[in-house]
């Protein structure tokens, strides 16, 4: 017997999809909050390149988990997690629904699947290994070697992201099993009763999105605002630096690379982005997917069957399906 008194919502699915904007939208239609599930919108004053919603686009609806750690701090899945958790129980204390959004699929797996971070042996001797290997020859290099021993994680983690492919390599040295297999696609449930919405769009009209916000982000001052970030002595190694945007920006501003030549770095590592996104999220089952029209806007019926489904998600009434 299911219980439906401890609701979450998520709502995921790729970049540029407009899940923030809905977010928003379901958290007024309902009186919840929202949760961020995104491993770069955590770090302070990366604002433009990471498309972090302005307090106007909020509307007055609570965001939690964004600005919560400095650009050179490491920060966890497993931290997130333990936030998110202390977020979410306090919303239910008080009546009101959790609305999780965002497309980082470890994030969203985590509060889904209550996954276990802790139980995951480590080894710095192995790690620090792998370490020099990427410094000695580059985070391709590395990823490549990820691919070979595990290639489903290695199609979900950029080559840039060095910390967690060297964690992944460390994983299986130490004969956990691939990461896909220990936390990708166990769908055992966890201590929430979650619905989860998943936005898409056809590719074509997805692909044009991302280019026409990556050129919106040039606009707003992305190249500043990594060069105030650098400026702030920022290290580029940092897993900070690593997200699409700031490490081509970074190359640019070193020289090694034309202003041209980065934008369209980042939007060709963005559309491979959405690529892994969706691979990540077509492979639950448990995604009730909205085919989004080209232009962005909703099918005939659809935002209806969402803010529905969450009306009675949040009265603590049993949702199956968006029909």
């Amino acid at each position: 017997m299911e219980r439906w008194d401890r609701p979450v919502l998520c709502i995921v699915g790729p970049t540029a999809t407009g899940k923030s904007e809905l977010g928003v939208r379901v958290a007024h239609e309902v009186g919840g909050e929202v949760i961020s599930a995104d491993s770069m919108q955590v770090y302070r004053g990366m604002d433009v390149g990471t498309a972090k919603l302005t307090p106007a686009e909020m509307q007055g609806v609570p965001h939690h988990l964004l600005d919560i750690v400095e650009p050179w701090e490491r920060f966890t899945v497993a931290q997130w997690k333990a936030r998110a958790e202390a977020v979410i129980d306090r919303l239910h204390r008080e009546g009101q629904l959790p609305v999780v959004v965002g497309g980082t699929g470890l994030y969203i797996r985590s509060i889904t699947d209550d996954l276990d971070f802790a139980q995951t042996k480590g080894s710095r001797a192995i790690r620090e290994r792998w370490q020099r290997y990427a410094e000695q020859h580059g985070a391709e290099a590395l990823h490549a070697r990820l691919a070979e021993r595990d290639p489903e994680t290695a199609r979900r983690l950029h080559p840039n992201d060095v910390r967690r492919v060297v964690r992944a390599l460390e994983v299986l040295e130490l004969g956990e099993g691939p990461w896909s297999v220990r936390y990708a696609w166990r769908l055992r449930g966890g201590k929430y009763q979650t619905l989860q919405i998943g936005l898409s769009m056809p590719r074509a009209a997805l692909y044009a999105r991302v280019e026409a916000r990556v050129d919106e982000m040039m606009a707003r001052g992305l190249v500043e605002e990594v060069r105030r970030l650098l400026d702030q002595g920022v290290d580029a190694a940092c897993t900070s630096m690593q997200a699409i945007g700031y490490k081509e920006m970074v190359a640019y501003l070193k020289g090694e690379c034309s202003l041209e030549e980065a934008v369209a770095r980042i939007k060709q590592n963005t559309r491979r982005f959405v690529k892994r996104q969706l691979s990540w999220f077509r492979r639950d089952p448990r995604i009730h997917w909205i085919e989004k029209n080209a232009d962005g806007t909703y099918p005939e019926g659809a935002l209806d069957a969402i803010l529905r489904a969450a009306r009675q998600l949040a009265a603590g009434i049993p949702v199956y399906s968006l029909e």
